[in-house]
């Protein structure tokens, strides 16, 4: 069984913000293939589906981002799935808008979501879909993770998400985090 989770913010506050950036991976993958989150329980926005004949598991937290873990934690141990079927989507201030990278395990990278999933997983030894969003260039970054993308951002980013879809796929399917990496990287 395979666990995907896009991590954000809940509520319409939030929405389209760069901080939901993988809420907005995750969201164009359901839209993609025609699926829906349909279950609310584990802290979290959830759908179980049989994807290429592989259990799956798509899950947005509904904890806020600084308390993703909890939400990861709690259906990854009711599901008895391993961390090396864990897939995390999240944004990534440290790469350019719509910039994609895979990783495999290693530190949160100050990002508040993975400190929060390695703590409660107990273990670094999960996948990280990042995707750029751009350090604030004039403004905090508070602000900067909190406001909407612009029209040329989104853009960039719609085909990030369009990759993205492509990834997940190829995750489903088995394939290796170094595969990934070196595909998509």
């Amino acid at each position: 069984m395979k666990l995907i989770a896009g991590l954000g913010n809940p509520g319409a506050k939030y929405d389209r913000t760069k901080h939901n950036t993988g809420f907005m991976a995750l969201d164009h993958y359901l839209k993609e293939n025609g699926l829906t989150l349909d279950r609310d329980k584990f802290e979290g926005l959830y759908s179980k589906q049989k994807i290429n004949g592989e259990d799956v598991i798509l899950l947005e937290p509904q904890t806020y981002m600084n308390e993703s873990g909890r939400s990861v934690a709690q259906i990854a141990k009711f599901f008895k799935i391993a961390p090396e079927d864990i897939l995390i989507i999240h944004d990534d201030m440290d790469m350019p808008i719509a910039k994609i990278r895979i990783r495999a395990g290693g530190k949160s990278g100050g990002h508040n979501g993975i400190k929060s999933i390695i703590a409660d997983l107990g273990t670094e030894k999960f996948n990280r879909l990042k995707i750029g969003i751009r350090h604030p260039q004039k403004q905090s970054v508070v602000s900067w993770v909190l406001t909407p993308f612009d029209a040329d951002q989104q853009k960039a980013m719609d085909q990030a998400f369009a990759t993205s879809a492509k990834i997940i796929d190829d995750f489903i399917a088995g394939k290796s985090a170094q595969y990934l990496m070196n595909k998509y990287n």
